[in-house]
């Protein structure tokens, strides 16, 4: 359908902790080779993590050269006073780039001008969505667990650009507590940033065995990932035109190639989900969210 050729996408913010070296060769790649629309940038998940990255402006002025549009992403989680300090140092660009905002905190000092909000806040009605457009909010990505019905009733009603996740592992809870330091039974204030041991996070299973969640420093994810592939027509008919990738230690090059090739038509879903399939170490799809079942799921349709 030709609504599709009109979806726009974009890249997350990375959750997970890397190099600096990967980060930015990473996003140097999405600059010169991706079909990507709009990046997201910052770290959202723990504060600790920003000591010492000095690569944005460089990854920032690539991406922006190469035509993406790029919007800062705040913390999730504002837990002391340092985490304060970067909310307001972020928010405080808003002038030059368009903000998410991914905690109240945050939102609360991007009201009244022009800003984005993220899927960590809690957009699950037609009152909550007016809310914040009210209040400056232009685009909006919303919560992963939505139902397809609850998007087509949000989407008949928003001003603000909506926005949906359709890859990657799915952010379940951010907590204070460091899952990855407890893991490795060291208190989360001496971390050694472990969870860099872990570039697409770390398989916590059921004590039967069965592959359950993921852990990511503070935040808990899926173990399986989103894939909304199929459901990309049904979201574009529905007046939703932005998706999210989000971002994992694959081949997202790739990985945003087929999505565009398939929101243009140049390729059939069975084909693009066996390619999709075999750019996965591990591949374990799930799109039982959009479909009113165990989020875990995958539902043929």
């Amino acid at each position: 359908m030709d609504v599709m050729k009109f979806g726009k996408l974009s890249l997350g913010p990375l959750l997970f902790h890397w190099e600096d070296d990967k980060i930015r060769d990473f996003y140097f790649a999405i600059a010169d080779e991706a079909p990507i629309d709009h990046v997201y940038l910052g770290e959202v998940v723990c504060g600790k993590r920003m000591a010492g990255k000095n690569y944005l402006p460089e990854v920032i002025d690539r991406l922006e050269r190469a035509g993406k549009k790029v919007i800062l992403s705040s913390l999730m989680l504002v837990l002391d006073d340092r985490d304060m300090t970067a909310t307001r140092d972020i928010t405080a660009m808003a002038k030059d780039y368009l903000i998410e905002g991914n905690d109240l905190s945050a939102v609360s000092l991007l009201q009244d001008q022009d800003h984005a909000i993220g899927p960590f806040i809690n957009i699950y009605n037609e009152a909550s969505l007016k809310y914040y457009e009210d209040h400056g909010a232009i685009r909006i990505s919303l919560p992963p667990e939505l139902p397809a019905a609850s998007l087509r009733a949000l989407a008949k009603v928003a001003k603000a650009e909506l926005e949906v996740q359709t890859f990657g592992r799915l952010p379940l809870a951010i907590s204070a507590r460091c899952y990855h330091a407890r893991a490795h039974k060291i208190h989360k204030d001496g971390c050694q940033y472990v969870c860099a041991k872990d570039p697409n996070g770390l398989t916590v299973d059921t004590m039967d065995g069965q592959r359950f969640l993921a852990i990511n420093g503070l935040q808990t994810l899926s173990y399986s990932y989103c894939n909304l592939m199929a459901e990309l027509p049904e979201l574009c008919a529905m007046g939703i035109q932005n998706f999210r990738l989000s971002p994992h230690d694959v081949n997202m090059v790739k990985i945003s190639q087929l999505t565009r090739d398939f929101l243009d038509e140049k390729i059939a879903i069975d084909q693009v989900n066996d390619l999709l399939e075999a750019e996965m170490i591990a591949p374990c799809f799930s799109n039982g969210y959009y479909h009113n079942v165990a989020g875990l799921k995958q539902i043929s349709i």
